[in-house]
């Protein structure tokens, strides 16, 4: 049987969640998967969630996959939202942009008007009338 956990943690502020670093999610996984060692095990060890773990396995294993199928590189989710949200901003920019320059576009057509119907037709090329 395993020994008891001695260890007891204080989480203290406002939150109330630990964080885990990639580092540590990885560590604890691949303890996970040593001969002779649960999920439930490791995760009596460190004080964390069974379903914590199971989950971090599964997107381990999924987005491995995943990059495999692909032939690229995992990406994190948080990257992907990061640059989702950079081209919604470089969107509504170009989208500002746009607008200021059919603005000023107007904006010199009513002051340079076109003068097509003003125009005398020039002369014919023999210098003659």
């Amino acid at each position: 049987m395993s020994k008891p956990v001695e260890r007891v943690e204080v989480i203290t502020g406002r939150e109330r969640r630990r964080r885990y670093t990639a580092e540590e999610k990885v560590r604890l996984v691949e303890e996970t998967a040593r001969p002779g060692m649960t999920v439930s095990a490791v995760a009596r060890l460190h004080g964390v969630s069974p379903s914590l773990l199971f989950g971090w396995r599964r997107r381990m294993a999924e987005g491995g996959l995943e990059a495999v199928r692909a032939d690229e590189d995992v990406v994190p989710a948080s990257r992907v939202r990061e640059l989702e949200a950079k081209v919604r901003e470089l969107e509504r920019l170009l989208g500002r942009k746009t607008m200021e320059a059919e603005i000023l576009r107007e904006a010199l057509d009513q002051t340079h008007p076109k003068k097509l119907a003003l125009r005398l037709p020039s002369p014919p090329p023999g210098g003659s009338r």
